[in-house]
């Protein structure tokens, strides 16, 4: 009887592990996956100015607020680009690159997620990059693959040093022109080359009206996308079709001012001047002075 035990202890101490073994082969631990309740119906993606701190900045905070109101329906959330928007301005490839992994990590855990690019002066020049828009004649960074191209909604850019030298992204992308809106304030001598121009034109010039627009720009792009998975729903009432660059006919109106055509602008509006190193331009520059061929100390964006 006790040899018959002993041998049942050790039959039960051999199995045991066996037994361990099998359930951990049996059932592996598996990581969690974003499902479709995690994943909001469209991200907004911005690059900050020069010298602003970490995150969205003013002007990507003001658009997607706009654009939360003027498309309540759905949920949008939001991601800064991390770049160092320096004054020297030598990190716009990194924040393209940044742009890139991200668009990548979203389409991966979330491919029905909306994508929105944004940005701001130093931060539109990141867009820039992402579209495939030399800035300055360079390619400081990798382009968005072609492949991720459907996954994007919509582009908003705001005073972009490219628009001066007539390389706007709504016209020189092949890859994002045709879902891209471009503004720029006439009194900012970052993308404008006229006269009138004072600093606080691109500092303060661009919250909330262009803001405002750019929401509904971006709402439009955004509802029409969803609206073709769904049987009967329709373009939404007071949003006209998709433009490439400045204001929509069907809208309430242009804003004052707008546009690269100085004959259709109404007065300037006088700011006073913010920053006395900065004396604005009186006669438009040559491209050859507006974009160097190579990132220069003396040039900064806000």
């Amino acid at each position: 009887m006790g040899s018959g035990r002993s041998f049942g202890r050790w039959v039960g101490l051999v199995a045991s592990p066996l037994l361990i073994a099998s359930v951990l082969f049996v059932a592996p631990h598996v990581p969690p996956v974003a499902s479709a309740a995690d994943c909001p119906d469209a991200e907004v993606v911005f690059a900050r100015g020069t010298d602003e701190p970490a995150g969205m900045g003013r002007v990507g905070d003001a658009l997607v607020d706009a654009l939360r109101t003027q498309a309540p329906t759905l949920n949008i959330d939001t991601y800064a680009v991390n770049y160092k928007a320096s004054k020297l301005q030598l990190h716009g490839g990194d924040g393209a690159n940044d742009v890139i992994s991200h668009i990548k990590q979203t389409v991966s855990s979330c491919p029905d997620t909306k994508i929105v690019l944004g940005g701001y002066s130093q931060g539109a020049s990141v867009m820039d990059i992402v579209a495939g828009v030399p800035v300055g004649g360079i390619p400081w960074g990798s382009s968005l693959p072609p492949e991720y191209v459907k996954n994007i909604a919509a582009v908003a850019t705001f005073g972009n040093v490219a628009t001066r030298t007539n390389q706007a992204l709504p016209t020189t992308s092949a890859l994002l022109g045709a879902k891209a809106i471009d503004l720029c304030n006439p009194g900012d001598p970052i993308c404008h080359a006229g006269p009138g121009n004072e600093w606080s034109g691109h500092t303060e010039g661009y919250v909330p009206g262009y803001t405002n627009q750019a929401a509904t720009f971006v709402a439009a792009k955004l509802l029409a996308g969803i609206s073709q998975h769904l049987p009967g729903y329709g373009t939404p009432p007071g949003y006209g079709p998709a433009y490439p660059y400045g204001p929509d006919s069907s809208m309430s109106g242009p804003l004052p001012g707008y546009g690269p055509d100085t004959s259709s602008r109404g007065p300037q509006p006088q700011y006073p001047a913010e920053k006395p190193s900065y004396v604005p331009q009186t006669t438009a520059p040559s491209p050859s002075t507006v974009a160097p061929a190579s990132p220069s100390p003396g040039v900064g964006l806000v």
